[in-house]
């Protein structure tokens, strides 16, 4: 799946993912391949992406995430 981590100053990351982890403000919730369309708000924490490379950290202080289509965009 393809995510896509944006701030009003810049972009944080684009590219595949295997796996993602969020810090929803219902709790936190984790993404994989072919997850049902989801949207959520975020709250404070650590968005953790999962590649092949490894995993990479995103600190952020809250946002939306959208999953649809196997696409992932964070609005943070």
């Amino acid at each position: 799946m393809f995510i896509e981590i944006i701030t009003p100053d810049q972009s944080l990351f684009s590219g595949e993912a295997i796996s993602v982890k969020f810090p929803g403000t219902g709790g936190k919730f984790e993404t994989l391949n072919n997850h049902a369309n989801i949207i959520s708000s975020l709250q404070s924490g650590t968005i953790v992406v999962n590649t092949k490379e490894g995993n990479k950290e995103f600190e952020i202080t809250g946002g939306i995430v959208e999953f649809l289509k196997n696409k992932i965009i964070v609005l943070a």
